[in-house]
């Protein structure tokens, strides 16, 4: 029977993409977007600034931006070489979707794609249009730079694990192709573009969670269920392909919760099932949402140990805004 025999999560944000000088200009997106706080509550930049600890101006000095980006640099690193040495024959990549596969007029709160193929490309999606030039260039990262290139996904697996997960009570969406024009969103996009081996890329099977927008949000606890189904429909999956599954994006953010951050992968480490299927629903907006994912891969991954990782608290401002990265592999 085919099996799941490694997984990964990694954060997938902007600041991975960016150069050393470019570190300290996120404060000026920081500072002009909407912000939560640590329990959920609608902030300003101001207010985040206001009861910040004072510490965080040292933190984000330009040569402590670039310390701590390193060590995300080379935690990326590590994880794409585990990825690509795995031998794997499909990947099931768990992904959120922020306005770019699926919008308003019908967004899942779970789809699968089953397409033979999907397309990267280098255009821009209209949710970010607003945002400064040097951000655009800078996002424009998880995309090709040039022509639209086709990646390969695992049609047959994806069409099965679509009618195992219908027979599991998973109402789904399944998506055969992309709206004309558009290419896939920045979850999927960065697994092609800075995950995978450019030569010898391993066919994906994209699962979408709508882990951003009410109404239809899963709960952790759905999220967890979703991945459970996942492997038991990989186990029900003739042959013997070497199958694993990936999170990408989280922890938190754009505020960073060191402690929930570390709670969380704690939690993964030890297998502790209670604690992800509730993780209070009060902390995963926005940025932070995309934590469901890796709840997701917690179900799915039950079978296997984590056997690495790495916690970069990405802090961009004195604020304490910025983005929780974190790195890790089962195996």
């Amino acid at each position: 029977m085919a099996k799941i025999v490694f997984a990964a999560g990694t954060s997938h944000t902007p600041m991975l993409l960016a150069a050393d000088e470019i570190l300290p200009r996120f404060a000026e997106t920081d500072q002009k977007m909407k912000h939560r706080d640590k329990d959920g509550r609608p902030v300003t930049y101001g207010d985040l600034l206001e009861k910040a600890d004072p510490k965080l101006a040292h933190l984000v000095a330009p040569e402590n931006l670039v310390a701590r980006q390193n060590l995300a640099r080379a935690a990326a690193r590590r994880l794409r070489a585990a990825v690509n040495a795995a031998a794997l024959d499909a990947l099931i990549v768990f992904g959120d979707d922020q306005n770019e596969s699926y919008l308003e007029d019908c967004r899942p709160t779970f789809a699968v794609y089953y397409g033979e193929t999907i397309r990267n490309g280098n255009a821009q999606h209209s949710a970010y249009s607003h945002l400064p030039e040097w951000y655009i260039r800078n996002r424009a990262g998880f995309f090709e730079p040039v022509e639209p290139r086709d990646y390969p996904v695992d049609g047959a697996l994806a069409r099965h694990l679509i009618e195992a997960l219908l027979a599991a009570e998973f109402d789904l969406a399944a998506s055969k192709s992309l709206r004309a024009g558009e290419g896939e969103g920045h979850a999927m996009a960065y697994v092609h573009r800075h995950v995978m081996d450019a030569e010898a890329p391993i066919p994906i099977v994209p699962i979408f969670l709508n882990t951003y927008f009410p109404p239809n949000q899963p709960s952790p606890r759905r999220c967890y269920k979703l991945g459970q189904a996942v492997r038991r429909a990989v186990e029900g999956y003739p042959g013997d392909a070497r199958v694993g599954v990936l999170a990408s994006g989280g922890l938190s953010h754009f505020l960073v919760d060191e402690e929930f951050d570390r709670a969380i992968l704690k939690a993964l480490a030890d297998k502790d099932r209670a604690f992800l299927q509730t993780l209070p629903r009060n902390k995963l907006h926005a940025g932070s949402s995309e934590i469901l994912n890796w709840v997701a891969l917690a179900g799915a991954a039950e079978g296997i140990d984590l056997d690495w990782f790495e916690y970069v608290p990405g802090y961009r401002t004195p604020a304490g805004t910025g983005t929780g990265m974190s790195f890790a592999t089962w195996g």
